[in-house]
């Protein structure tokens, strides 16, 4: 079941993601900033309650918004959630009016499969100011940059 994230998932989101991070495949996020952009995020819940993915829709300007901390656990993957996950924020970006989505990742083929371009990461002036210049990678970011224009 994919819905919107609780406070009491948090703790579950910060490890996925950490576990992920080390594997050097995204980047962390701390329990403040997990906290403060709760709204952002959904999750999938299995049958048990445990979540077992999460996904984040975070808007940066009045028409673009960022697909981030897109996550499954291992052994859930290739079931279809990480689609899943992204379409529920598709759904919700085009609810709230905005019909330009990015991401920034490694997973090029995923999102392309979903329809993202890849285009030139200087597009997004105000995501490189507001977050890469806090990433430890930053100038030298080896992601890749992916549209989708859903208008």
């Amino acid at each position: 079941m994919i819905r919107k994230a609780r406070i009491a998932d948090v703790v579950e989101i910060q490890k996925m993601l950490r576990d992920f991070a080390a594997q050097g495949v995204l980047l962390p996020r701390s329990l403040s900033e997990l906290y403060t952009t709760l709204r952002d995020l959904v999750v999938f819940e299995d049958e048990t309650g445990r979540v077992a993915g999460c996904c984040g829709l975070h808007i940066i300007w009045a028409d673009l918004a960022e697909i981030r901390s897109l996550a499954v656990l291992k052994s859930e993957q290739r079931r279809g959630i990480g689609r899943k996950l992204v379409e529920s924020c598709i759904t919700e970006a085009k609810s709230l009016g905005i019909y330009k989505l990015f991401a920034l990742t490694y997973e090029v083929d995923f999102f392309r499969h979903m329809g993202f371009q890849l285009v030139d990461k200087n597009m997004f002036p105000q995501k490189v100011w507001a977050d890469c210049v806090h990433c430890p990678k930053f100038p030298n970011c080896d992601e890749s940059a992916l549209l989708l224009d859903i208008a």
